[in-house]
């Protein structure tokens, strides 16, 4: 899409191309405090077509096999919509979207209720999308720690987990 984030999306996917080892592409606006339908609306019109088509994209070229894409935040919206015709920060539920790299596609991981308020089934942990990420990245998540350039040691996970049905 002719947007900002189309524009980024394009970008991430050049940069990919020439070996770019890590890109961020942002869309902002997704703080709904107030008016929350229109402004989910106007993002999707841009986040939608941009992440469809870098997806594609990378997938003709060859390249998502190698790549992770992520598209996610740090936690989730309200279930209900508030006075001001917003949702407010929810952490009880909030979406991930993995994909590339060996992450097998097409699969949900967990549900909730009806209003999507609570988990019902397989809670996701952070650290579970985290350690998908690293396996897909060729690092063991189950490894405390590595080792970066100047001999520090760096911490990865709080704990080794089974990640086993996420793959």
């Amino acid at each position: 899409g002719d947007s900002d984030f189309g524009r980024g999306c394009l970008l991430a996917r050049r940069l990919v191309e020439r070996g770019t080892s890590f890109v961020e592409v942002r869309a902002g606006g997704w703080d709904t405090h107030q008016n929350n339908f229109e402004d989910c609306a106007r993002n999707a019109s841009q986040v939608d077509p941009g992440t469809a088509t870098l997806l594609r994209d990378l997938k003709d070229r060859g390249l998502l096999q190698n790549t992770v894409v992520v598209w996610m935040g740090e936690f989730g919206r309200t279930p209900r919509i508030n006075k001001d015709g917003g949702r407010d920060h929810w952490p009880e539920v909030g979406p991930a979207l993995l994909f590339g790299a060996g992450i097998r596609g097409g699969q949900v991981v967990g549900s909730t209720d009806r209003l999507g308020a609570k988990v019902t089934s397989r809670p996701v942990t952070y650290q579970e999308v985290m350690a998908t990420l690293y396996r897909s990245l060729g690092i063991d998540p189950t490894q405390t720690t590595l080792v970066d350039p100047t001999g520090r040691p760096q911490h990865l996970l709080d704990k080794p987990i089974a990640i086993s049905e996420i793959t």
